[in-house]
């Protein structure tokens, strides 16, 4: 008999939740040992899943865990999403305090935008600020969520043109100037279409494309397929001015990802091993928009790399959103 008034006030109080958008304390269903000590404890924020399915107003639900041994109290969740994203309420207080395994949930709304075209990533974060628990005063809980599918390789990506026929240099703009490679001086050293390149102990191939043609992505927060496991992701490219760097980041077939910062050289003039890089061909001179030209000048292709965790299965990379670097291939290295 007892229990079930127990049942019957819980659920009048979770009631009175859902009309309310009020936080509620909710046991744990796992406690966690009160001999952990606070520098192994770190307080848990979850993020549920969110339909991205709009013009729509989604329904988000934050947990937070106390898994310190000391009781936490004061707590107050704030959650937001993509910018410009309406999220309603944007914090709320949990009244009373969480013993060691406790579990506070609060519920948002969040206004969802219409679908658009493309691959998108939309990262949505939880708050928690607190007093007591590990002491640290502070948690964070992030999801991302996507739309569209990444594109299923590089060469379904290239948005741009490096490589010219010195007979028609009209096509390229690799600098933003009309500037491109010559096909003929990148032939005399190897780089043919559809060639093989080793570097940094990956085995890449050549753009397999005409000269004039699109033969390589500028770097715009594109998703692409990566194909093969390994301890690397190898990228062939180049650089235009010397801030051709930025961040790439590896998710994996289990949800888990990884960013690494990596960058290219200026095409002409930095260092060969600016930002890092490797350098793996050189060739005389570049086509400009009224001919070959430049010839005493080296115009150069690089390799470089982001770390992978060799244990898991790479699903698809986000480039940078930098159109100074250019990349023409990419492939696994173990």
């Amino acid at each position: 008999m007892r229990s079930a008034r127990r049942t019957g006030r819980f659920r009048t109080f979770m009631a009175v939740v859902a009309m309310t958008g009020a936080a509620a304390v909710l046991p744990s269903q796992a406690s966690a040992s009160s001999e952990a000590s606070a520098a192994e404890a770190a307080t848990e924020v979850r993020v549920s899943s969110v339909d991205l399915d709009g013009p729509a107003i989604s329904t988000v639900e934050v947990t937070v865990t106390n898994t310190a041994p000391q009781r936490l109290r004061s707590l107050k969740i704030a959650f937001a999403g993509p910018k410009g994203w309406a999220v309603q309420p944007a914090v709320q207080e949990v009244g009373g305090s969480l013993a060691t395994g406790d579990e506070a949930g609060a519920t948002f709304r969040i206004q969802v935008p219409e679908k658009r075209q493309g691959f998108f990533m939309r990262t949505f974060t939880a708050t928690a600020t607190y007093r007591g628990g590990d002491g640290l005063g502070t948690a964070t809980g992030t999801r991302t969520e996507t739309t569209g599918s990444p594109q299923e390789n590089l060469t379904a990506a290239y948005n741009n043109v490096a490589v010219t026929d010195e007979s028609a240099t009209g096509p390229g703009d690799f600098d933003v100037e009309g500037n491109s490679f010559s096909a003929q001086k990148l032939a005399a050293v190897g780089l043919t279409p559809g060639a093989k390149v080793e570097a940094l102990g990956a085995e890449l191939t050549w753009p397999d494309v005409p000269a004039g043609t699109e033969d390589n992505v500028a770097a715009a927060g594109q998703a692409v397929k990566v194909t093969g496991k390994g301890d690397s992701l190898v990228l062939l490219g180049s650089g235009v001015t010397s801030n051709a760097t930025g961040n790439a980041t590896v998710h994996y077939t289990d949800g888990t990802s990884r960013t690494a910062a990596f960058g290219f050289p200026n095409w002409s003039f930095d260092p060969a091993d600016a930002h890092g890089a490797t350098l793996v061909k050189s060739t005389d001179g570049r086509n400009r928009p009224d001919g070959y030209g430049n010839a005493t000048v080296q115009y150069r292709i690089f390799a470089h790399s982001v770390p992978l965790d060799p244990s898991r299965t790479p699903d698809f990379v986000v480039l940078p959103a930098n159109s100074n670097i250019h990349i023409f291939a990419m492939a696994t290295a173990s």
